[in-house]
Parts: C-alpha cells; sequence; structure tokens
C-alpha cells in the first residue's frame, strides 16, 4: 500500500465495492499460460519490471511479450533477507506441460539467459501459491493480501510467495497456484490453507475460482458451467477438445470428462458441450482503485450443456 495515500478506506476501496455489489468471478483469469518468477528484495514500484536494473527491463518485458511469458515479482512474506541470493523461476501451465523450474539470480541480466533458455534450472515438484500484495498498485491487493500470505506462510512457507499485480484487484484477495494456473478471487485468510489442501489432493475450490489461465475467457466459463452441473473438481478434469466461435460473441466448447463428479452422483465420463455467450455490462463503479467509473464488466451466460 502507498502509504502517501492518506485517502484509501479499505471499507470503500475496489474490493469491498466489488464484494457488495457481488461481482462474478466466474472467468475472469487473465490468460497466462507461462509464468517468469522474479525474486526481488527491493519495493516494488508501480510497474513492476522497472524494479529491475534499467537496461535489462525493457529488454525482459519484451522478450516476455514475444515468448508468451507473464513476469512477475515475488519475495517471501514478513522481513526481507537481502543478504540471501535470489532465485527466479519459470512455470509452464500449459495442459500436460505443467512445470515449475527454479534457478539462482545472481544478476537481473541474468534473466534474459533464462528466457533464451540457456540455463535449464531445476525442477520442483513442489507447487508454489502466488499472494498478490502489490500495494503500489493497488492497495487493496496489500490490505487483504497481507493476511492471506501469512496464513499460507504459516503452514506452506516453502511453497508460498507474496507477488506484484496479476490483474482484478477488485477480487483481492488474489492467489494464483501453480503450475495449473488456477486464480482464486476474494480469498478470505481463512480459507487461505483450504485452497493448497485441496490442490494437493488434485481439486479445485469452485466458490473462489476464477479460473484457470491456461485456457481462454470461454473455456473458462464453460468449465464453471461443468462443475456447477455437477461434473468432477478435478483440477485435470473438463479439458477443451474444441472451441468454436459463433455469431454474436457465442462459443460451443467440448470439454473432455475423465472421472465421475463425486461418490453421489452418476454422471458419466466422455465429453460435455457447453454453449455460452459474453456480455459487456456497464456498471456505475471503478474496478481499481485508482479507476475511473462507469466501466464495463465481461459477463457470461450458459445456453446449454449436453452431456455426449
Amino acid at each position: 500500500m502507498d502509504d502517501g495515500d492518506a485517502r484509501y478506506r479499505p471499507e470503500t476501496g475496489c474490493a469491498a465495492q466489488a464484494d457488495l455489489r457481488h461481482d462474478s468471478l466466474i472467468a475472469t483469469a487473465p490468460p497466462a499460460q507461462r509464468w517468469l518468477l522474479i525474486e526481488s528484495h527491493t519495493p516494488w514500484p508501480r510497474q513492476a519490471l522497472t524494479a529491475l536494473e534499467h537496461a535489462v527491463a525493457d529488454v525482459v518485458a519484451q522478450l516476455c511479450r514475444e515468448l508468451g511469458i507473464r513476469p512477475v515479482l515475488v519475495r517471501r512474506y514478513g522481513r526481507v533477507d537481502r543478504a540471501r541470493s535470489r532465485r527466479w523461476g519459470l512455470v509452464d501451465c500449459r495442459p500436460g506441460h505443467e512445470e515449475v523450474r527454479w534457478g539462482p539470480l545472481p544478476t537481473d541480466d541474468h534473466l534474459l539467459d533464462v528466457l533464451a533458455g540457456k540455463v535449464p534450472g531445476t525442477i520442483s515438484t513442489a507447487p508454489v501459491y502466488l499472494v498478490c500484495t502489490h500495494g503500489r498498485h493497488d492497495a487493496c491487493c496489500a490490505v487483504r493480501g497481507r493476511p492471506v500470505a501469512a496464513a499460507l506462510a504459516s503452514a506452506y512457507r516453502e511453497r508460498t510467495w507474496e507477488c506484484s499485480h496479476i490483474g482484478g484487484d477488485r477480487f483481492a484477495a488474489n492467489v494464483v497456484v501453480l503450475p495449473h494456473g488456477l486464480f482464486y478471487g476474494h480469498v478470505p485468510s481463512t480459507r487461505a490453507v483450504e485452497l493448497a489442501r485441496q490442490y494437493d489432493k488434485g481439486l479445485v475450490v469452485p466458490d473462489l475460482l476464477r479460473g484457470s489461465g491456461a485456457f481462454t475467457p470461454a473455456v473458462q466459463a464453460a468449465q464453471h458451467f461443468a462443475r456447477e452441473a455437477g461434473h468432477s473438481l478435478t483440477v485435470d478434469n473438463l479439458l477443451p477438445q474444441s472451441v468454436q466461435q459463433l455469431p454474436n460473441h457465442h462459443y460451443r466448447i467440448l470439454l473432455n470428462t475423465t472421472d465421475p463428479a463425486t461418490p453421489s452422483t452418476t454422471i458419466p465420463t466422455g465429453s460435455i458441450t457447453v454453449e455460452v455467450s459474453a456480455h459487456l455490462d456497464t456498471v456505475d463503479a471503478r474496478l481499481t482503485c485508482a479507476g475511473t467509473s462507469p466501466a464495463k464488466i465481461r459477463r457470461f451466460e450458459l445456453h446449454s450443456l449436453t452431456p455426449d
């Protein structure tokens, strides 16, 4: 949080107002199939990558755009030990390619070798929990994110990182679970550990799930409606087999379902055809604390869901 902004009040911030409006979390995860995690020991500026050496920042940003990689700054929760060596992480969230690699980060320009594939790093089987606490980008992220980071770090210190802006400030506290790229929003500190424990079981927590950044918003919406209809909560289930864009912002999506939903249901395995439409609603609200009103919010509507 920017301590110089005395006007901010948590109860009137963008996240609190989104709570009051009951803004939907459905299909709000920004597409992010690959991530570059950059450990930082310095305070984060509003634009995260400007924390890097000037000669490196622009090149890293350009390479990440070309490679389809989402760069974020990360740090451990609590007091930063600046004498401790830094690390980089490279995460692949693409279905069937999920992977986390870590390596040492002696200098900022070492990131150029990482992005060029010259340093492979070491594969890790441990998941990664990113909690947005980027207060200089939006105060709600810090106010709501830090208690969540504290709760996760108390149970899973080595897996937990605070991170810079990831999108969806009004959904703070925002948590991303890697390598599957699961975005969770409005996460209370009392449920933070639940997300981690369910992920260890290979399950999602649907009422807090914004979607997986590995998929487009239309696919995220189709997956949500399939789960709402009783299909499996398994992380690797409901993968898209085809996506057809129809007129008037309609989509027909074929999802593959590989296991039953719950012991109490009899929904068969196979495939599900889901038809959804996307709409832009105008709201008299600020979607970020620094935003302006009115604003537009994308909403998905279910038209049909048919097991094949």
